[in-house]
């Protein structure tokens, strides 16, 4: 940018410092122009260009209308005089000039044209207000004169540029009746560019001044508004503010969505778009026309309030935060950040499960130590014949259970959690039955491991809801077909409210929670576990409390017939 032409400077105390480098420190320091500066230029600019456009334009049309109304005068000058007796009588005598130069004198003075030119029929002129014509060759714009026809144009006429008419003298008697006695010429000297534009330079000083100050004023005053509406920054600041605003919206890792007052979506980064899938040309567009979800919807535009919204989108489990935005009492919309809770959903289920053993060996811990204080308590007493028959119940109950269960569920990882609800429900006073016509074959890992976590997620559901009622109890039936497995929850809690019927899976919060506003994720789960398989879920209220029917399709079908649950009812699970 700046070439190296003096030599190097040594200043005190400071190293080697070119003069280059000094002039690009002080190039960069110096300030720039500011907004207003650069409006006040361009449209001062753009004033000039449009002032020298109407100078031209006036030029123009000010040539034309001296055409077109000082050409009709000469014409009909030239051809009053090409009609006068005296002309026609004498053009074509010999020394016309002496008769015919007071009247093309006279024609000169009183019509005020700059010249007066009469020719004989050959084109010599013969007098001319000119006198340097006389004698020469009539200057014809068109050789249609010689037949009789007018012309009307500019000419060379001497040294000086002339509108001129050329008009044919006709002779009007009987010997000369339609002859061409000779031509008359009427010139009317054309304005020169720079004259016109003289006549022109007050009203173009004064269209300047007025355009000047209008321009002047008008930029200052959009260089107001805008310095308003940006507020008061510099191009340039707006500039690296957008730059900075980039990368940060698209270098973090959690989805950012923007709605403005009329729920129209203004900004929307690429991990926000993925998670609520969204097309990439949705800025613009409102929540309605890109169908949004109606949970989602209330959530972002705030009918919904709190932090920490669990959604449901796309298979997805999102936690929504909404802020709202305001500036100078001014609604401006919303910033909604989306963090996917997907994964973190699935560890919560797994640390579930992890839970789900350590309540279950819990429990029967407590059980275990119960039965052994009984059989303490009747070795003390010597009542040795009833330990044996208290351990033999213990044993046919056990047998019973194991029956009740791993009979008609022969995966072991179903049988293995249904017992283990067993034992957490007894300790909440909660009676778990296994429904008749339960049939579960062996199922491959992963379909087991889902319908796991429907089951437990129903039955924990059912459990909360059916605590404190009269009698509590829940059922189970899990009915097994060759494509999929529906999995049936009751329970005799008090129902499910019919405003929150479809609540519970679309805010992911439990039965009871659903009557105390708390949030959960369980049922939201379900919902999506079920939903990913190409299932579903539903719930309904009966005569005893709610029942949740799940179905979920197997991704490996099992062709083993699976056991039915003996017996003519179903067995208690205590």
């Amino acid at each position: 940018m700046f070439e190296r032409r003096w030599s190097p400077l040594r200043l005190p105390g400071v190293s080697i410092v070119s003069v280059t480098k000094i002039e690009f420190i002080v190039f960069k320091l110096s300030p720039r122009p500011t907004l207003a500066g650069q409006l006040l230029a361009f449209q001062l600019t753009i004033i000039l260009i449009v002032l020298a456009a109407v100078a031209g334009l006036s030029l123009a049309q000010s040539a034309a209308t001296f055409n077109a109304e000082q050409g009709r005068r000469v014409t009909q000058l030239a051809e009053r005089l090409a009609s006068n007796d005296l002309v026609r009588a004498r053009v074509t005598r010999p020394a016309p000039e002496q008769t015919l130069a007071p009247l093309v004198q006279s024609t000169l003075t009183q019509s005020q044209v700059a010249s007066v030119t009469i020719a004989d029929a050959d084109g010599r002129v013969v007098v001319s207000t000119n006198p340097l014509l006389v004698g020469d060759e009539l200057p014809v714009g068109d050789a249609a004169v010689f037949d009789g026809r007018g012309w009307r144009g500019e000419l060379d006429v001497g040294e000086d540029r002339q509108l001129t008419a050329q008009i044919p003298v006709i002779g009007a008697e009987s010997s000369n009746l339609g002859d061409l006695l000779g031509i008359v010429m009427i010139g009317q000297s054309s304005p020169t560019p720079w004259e016109r534009l003289v006549d022109a330079t007050p009203n173009l000083l004064l269209y300047l001044g007025v355009a000047s100050a209008l321009g002047v004023a008008g930029s200052w005053l959009l260089a107001r508004r805008i310095k308003r509406q940006t507020l008061g920054m510099e191009p340039r600041e707006i500039a690296g503010l957008a730059e900075h605003r980039e990368a940060m919206l698209y270098g973090i890792a959690e989805g950012v969505v923007a709605i403005d007052d009329q729920q129209r979506i203004t900004l929307a980064n690429d991990v926000g778009r993925r998670l609520l899938g969204l097309p990439d040309d949705s800025v613009g567009k409102s929540l309605a026309e890109l169908e949004v979800g109606e949970r989602l919807r209330d959530v972002l535009t705030g009918v919904v309030t709190g932090s920490d919204q669990v959604v449901l989108q796309a298979n997805r489990v999102l936690v929504v935060n909404r802020m709202h935005v305001e500036k100078d009492g001014r609604n401006l919309g919303a910033v909604a950040t989306l963090r996917d809770r997907t994964e973190l959903a699935q560890l919560e289920r797994d640390l579930g499960s992890f839970r789900s053993t350590a309540e279950a060996l819990r429990a029967q811990a407590h059980e275990f130590d119960n039965k052994l204080h009984t059989i303490s308590g009747l070795i003390q007493i010597g009542e040795y014949d009833e330990v044996v028959g208290y351990i033999d119940a213990l044993n046919r109950h056990r047998r019973s259970l194991d029956l009740s269960i791993t009979g008609p569920v022969r995966d072991k990882a179903i049988a293995a959690l249904l017992m283990a609800k067993s034992a957490q429900a007894s300790e909440r006073q909660v009676r778990l039955d296994v429904a008749e016509g339960t049939a579960l074959a062996s199922l491959h890992p992963e379909d087991s491991a889902d319908i796991g976590t429907v089951v437990g997620n129903l039955v924990d559901n059912a459990v909360e809801a059916a605590t404190g009622s009269p009698e509590a109890w829940v059922s189970v039936e899990i009915r097994q077909r060759e494509a999929d497995v529906e999995i049936v929850v009751s329970d005799s809690g008090p129902g499910v409210p019919p405003e929150t019927a479809q609540e519970v899976f679309t805010h992911g919060f439990t039965t009871k929670a659903a009557e105390s506003g708390d949030h959960g994720i369980g049922l939201a789960l379900t919902k999506l576990v079920c939903e990913h398989r190409g299932g579903g879920v539903t719930v309904a209220n009966t005569a005893d409390g709610a029942r949740f029917t799940a179905r979920l399709p197997l991704s490996h079908p099992v062709h083993e017939a699976p056991a039915r649950l003996a017996g003519p009812a179903s067995e208690e699970l205590t």
